[in-house]
């Protein structure tokens, strides 16, 4: 069964804290209610949460609905807080996941505290970091320990807010398989459209369960308005979710590679880019220095060292100069556009 959480990024008032639980109390599946009360971002001046009074809120959520309640901790105050307003349970974020230090400190102000705890991936998409993150917390002696995949930062993203890199909670799960792993697709999309979608690949894979944001007025949210979805779009959502009855034994072995496939293939395409920014640097120095674009010996001499990479593999020689003479064809295509501009 999948393990279904849902509600606002922040908590912003009573009523669209209340309002908002309400409707999604009516929906089938959901166990969770989380709202953030204390919001990281990352420049001052921004709307940084309402603070202690929000807990308040999530008690009248706990109290008028049969939602158990979870908000974001950074700091063991804030663990203190939620603990003496009665907190089901608690997520640590991105930002805090990715220090070592801070891990500890939640760890240690965790020690004799049995709630669930969800531990969201680092920023950027170090397996140990994470691991460590979780292992810090164990040794806590928490027994009640979820992983949250919420995506990655990459120089380029694509269409995401957060690159999906699907290959990172597949590690985890053959690493540590006794975590489940909830998926935040809200996080990963950075635009409701594209929240289903990767919902479905996340059940695709066999993860435990998603962490969807839920606003009763998403248009006028304080924070991540543009991914938020209604109580009403949740419940479509869920309806036209393909989920399997038992996670782990239908996991499709297909899929999983598919989407281990799909990310790998969107990190080939950044490098490309990556490659023909370079490449854009170089056509402006060769108009500057008045050389020639082609050089027929560099293009030799790059096709016999990418060649000699394959020493020792299953590639096939003649498919790795394929592909390099089409990208060096493509960089040539660039560089001409670009002196043809400066002409111009």
């Amino acid at each position: 069964m999948l393990e279904l959480i849902a509600g606002p990024c922040s908590a912003e008032s009573r009523e669209q804290v209340l309002s908002t639980a309400k409707e999604i109390d009516s929906i089938d599946g959901i166990k969770w209610f989380r709202a953030g009360i204390w919001k990281p971002r990352t420049r001052p001046n921004q709307f940084e949460g309402v603070g202690d009074k929000g807990l308040s809120w999530l008690k009248e959520v706990k109290k008028t609905t049969s939602l158990k309640t979870m908000t974001e901790v950074a700091t063991p105050f804030h663990i203190e807080k939620c603990l003496e307003s009665g907190i089901d349970g608690i997520w640590i974020g991105a930002r805090t996941t990715t220090n070592p230090f801070y891990i500890q400190e939640l760890s240690e102000s965790l020690k004799g505290v049995d709630i669930p705890i969800f531990i969201k991936n680092p920023l950027n998409p170090d397996i140990k970091l994470w691991i460590g993150a979780i292992e810090r917390i164990k040794a806590s002696g928490a027994k009640n320990i979820y992983a949250i995949h919420r995506g990655f930062s990459f120089a380029d993203n694509g269409i995401y807010r957060q690159t999906p890199y699907w290959k990172m909670p597949i590690e985890l799960k053959r690493l540590m398989p006794d975590i489940p792993i909830i998926c935040d697709p809200s996080h990963i999309a950075g635009q409701a459209s594209l929240v289903r979608e990767i919902s479905q690949s996340a059940i695709n894979i066999g993860l435990n369960g998603l962490m969807i944001e839920v606003h009763n007025k998403p248009e006028e949210a304080l924070t991540d308005s543009s991914q938020q979805i209604t109580p009403s779009d949740l419940s479509t959502l869920l309806k036209e979710l393909i989920i399997p009855q038992n996670i782990i034994e239908n996991i499709n072995p297909i899929f999983t590679i598919r989407e281990e496939i799909d990310s790998l293939d969107f990190e080939l395409i950044n490098i490309i880019k990556q490659r023909m920014g370079l490449a854009i640097e170089i056509a402006r120095i060769k108009k500057e220095k008045n050389i020639p674009i082609l050089q027929v010996k560099r293009l030799d001499e790059m096709i016999i060292k990418r060649i000699e990479k394959t020493q020792g593999t299953i590639l096939d020689k003649d498919f790795i100069k394929d592909i390099f003479e089409s990208i060096h064809q493509e960089s040539i295509r660039i560089q001409n556009e670009i002196i043809k501009d400066k002409n111009n």
